[in-house]
């Protein structure tokens, strides 16, 4: 027999079912772990060693520019720039904002406009814009970009997918790189993270997210073993974590402000339901962000900067192919003005002055003074009296350009090992947004600069510099262990070895700025005079490797400390085989 159940009843039952499911919800659903990002080990970065044309070289002094403006009737050109001091060239060789009277760039006949754009995006915009009215119209004003060489795998996967539908002519090419950072693009963070780089676990950083100056944060990170979260919206403690800036002011300005935000914690990939707050413990950023920090709140340090990495961060300069060949003269003679350029400012102290001042117009912020001494670098004590080193760039001269590009003396292409390794970890790190980017031989076109190399022999006058290395390391930048196998008892490197060995080279080449340590150690089996010996002779066997791949013998200190240093217990075979390794130190 069926029981009715009343009206009350139901809504009675109704109200315990809803108020099951509720429970369940709050107490259980929300609290399961949910899928999200892993944090990334990025691994091992490999970058170029880049000698630098000298300071003071051959070059002929040029009588300045005038302020007069050009009017030359010759191609015009507006040319998007961020506030950067690696392109004090082109401010010398245009003479202003707009090209003047006298300026190199006036003297072939060009008019160029050079226009401030620090969002990279708008700028990548601009040359999409450009192509679609120059497929119409063959006497649009052209339009160039500047970008940081190591974030540019990004910037061509954008644009070379905007550009598509144009035809092949229409694709992106960069063409010339007329000056690197040389210490002003940084990460600052507390001085722990300097003296102890694991102490950054579970710190986060503040920087424009698939930016060069984040790259600088995946390379500090990846050769000291340690995990970045790709997921800007969690927190991950045992990762450093990203905070999102809108550019590289903003970096700075979330933490002189305090700034907060709410984040899900996550652990192995799988979101919490707990949230925490997070602020801002270190940026990304360059002068003058760093400059900022250290005047309105201090209380950071450089962790690493493009001063070790110098060769990570080109100032490399694009258009579109097709415009590019068809006004094949005019980039040839843009070249041409950017290389004795490079020259006139690292040579005369009123050349660099004069690009200073330009720059101060073109920013339009601060002075010639300001912008002369944050591309000399300058040490200063910030607001609460720790003392730090600010600024540095450095004007490329045609031979520079050169070994940039792998036509240099050494044949080393040093922007192509850049433009790869920070292709790939960003592949890596953000594979839904970046699933590929161009293959490098598309996009970097050296036909121009081995044109201008090939008929103006006499502009290659520059010298290369000679870095003065340390014997011995005494500050860390980083310190990494690898496991190289040699013959048995033996300092002979096994083939199978090399792969590791080329990572090495790679890595140094990218910190040119630092002396090379090849550490070498030995487990607790046999006499330790002997394992003292095997140990210095195996980091010797390592540095010889290195040298044949063209790192100067005098960046290479070696040293053996035999069975004395342990990473692991040597009571185990698994511990034994650890603690028979090469130790790879960057430092100076």
């Amino acid at each position: 027999m069926s029981v009715k159940i009343k009206t009350s009843g139901k809504i009675v039952i109704i109200l315990l079912v809803v108020g099951a499911i509720v429970a369940a919800k709050m107490f259980w659903w929300d609290k399961r772990p949910k899928a999200g990002k892993e944090s990334t080990n990025i691994g091992k970065v490999m970058l170029p060693d880049a000698p630098d044309a000298s300071f003071q070289g051959n070059a002929t002094l040029l009588g300045l520019p005038t302020n007069e403006p050009s009017v030359n009737g010759g191609t015009k050109i507006s040319w998007k720039v961020m506030a950067w001091n690696a392109q004090f060239a082109l401010m010398y060789a245009n003479g202003g904002p707009q090209t003047t009277k006298g300026s190199l760039m006036d003297a072939s006949k060009l008019q160029i406009t050079i226009e401030r754009q620090d969002d990279c995006n708008k700028a990548c915009a601009d040359v999409v814009k450009f192509a679609q009215e120059y497929k119409n119209n063959p006497n649009a004003t052209g339009v160039f970009a500047t970008f940081m060489g190591d974030g540019m795998p990004a910037f061509f996967a954008a644009l070379c997918k905007e550009l598509e539908p144009l035809g092949p002519e229409f694709q992106p090419i960069a063409f010339y790189p007329m000056g690197k950072s040389y210490g002003e693009d940084k990460v600052m963070g507390p001085i722990s993270w300097k003296t102890n780089p694991q102490s950054s676990i579970g710190g986060t950083v503040a920087c424009v997210l698939r930016d060069g100056d984040m790259n600088i944060l995946l390379k500090w990170a990846g050769d000291n073993g340690i995990k970045v979260n790709p997921d800007e919206t969690t927190y991950d403690r045992n990762a450093i974590n990203l905070i999102a800036a809108n550019d590289f002011l903003d970096a700075p300005t979330k933490y002189i402000t305090g700034y907060k935000e709410k984040r899900k914690i996550i652990v192995n990939g799988k979101k919490l339901a707990k949230d925490t707050t997070v602020g801002v413990d270190a940026v990304a950023t360059w002068t003058p962000g760093d400059v900022n920090v250290a005047q309105k709140k201090g209380g950071l340090v450089t962790i690493a900067s493009t001063r070790e990495y110098a060769s990570q961060m080109p100032a490399v300069t694009i258009t579109i192919k097709k415009f590019a060949y068809d006004h094949r003269t005019d980039i040839e003679n843009i070249i041409m003005a950017l290389a004795q350029s490079g020259d006139q400012v690292r040579s005369f102290n009123d050349a660099k002055k004069f690009a200073a001042d330009v720059s101060a117009k073109v920013y339009n912020e601060q002075n010639g003074d300001y912008w002369l001494k944050y591309y000399n670098g300058a040490e200063e004590k910030d607001i609460q009296g720790n003392t730090l080193a600010l600024g540095g760039s450095l004007a490329y001269n045609l031979a520079d350009a050169a070994n940039m590009f792998g036509l240099g003396k050494d044949g080393v292409d040093r922007y192509k090992i850049v433009y790869g390794s920070f292709g790939d970890i960003l592949t890596k790190m953000y594979p839904e947004l970046l699933p590929t980017y161009p293959v490098y031989a598309k996009v970097v076109d050296k036909s121009f600069l081995q044109s201008v190399i090939a008929n103006h022999v006499e502009l290659l006058t520059g010298q290369a510099i000679k870095v003065n290395y340390t014997g011995d390391i005494t500050h860390e930048v980083s310190s990494k262990s690898y496991q190289i196998q040699f013959e048995t008892g033996s300092s002979v490197i096994k083939p199978e070895s090399y792969n590791i060995l080329d990572e090495i080279m790679k890595s140094s080449v990218v910190a040119e700025g630092l002396t090379v340590g090849v550490y070498g150690h030995t487990d607790n089996v046999g006499v330790e005079g002997a394992n003292q010996k095997l140990s210095e002779q195996r980091a010797i066997s390592v540095k010889n490797y290195l040298i044949s791949k063209g790192i100067p013998e005098n960046r290479i200190t070696v040293k053996g400390f035999g069975s004395g240093k342990p990473i692991a217990d040597n009571n185990t075979a698994a511990g034994k085989a650890t603690n028979r390794r090469v130790q790879i130190v960057l430092g100076k």
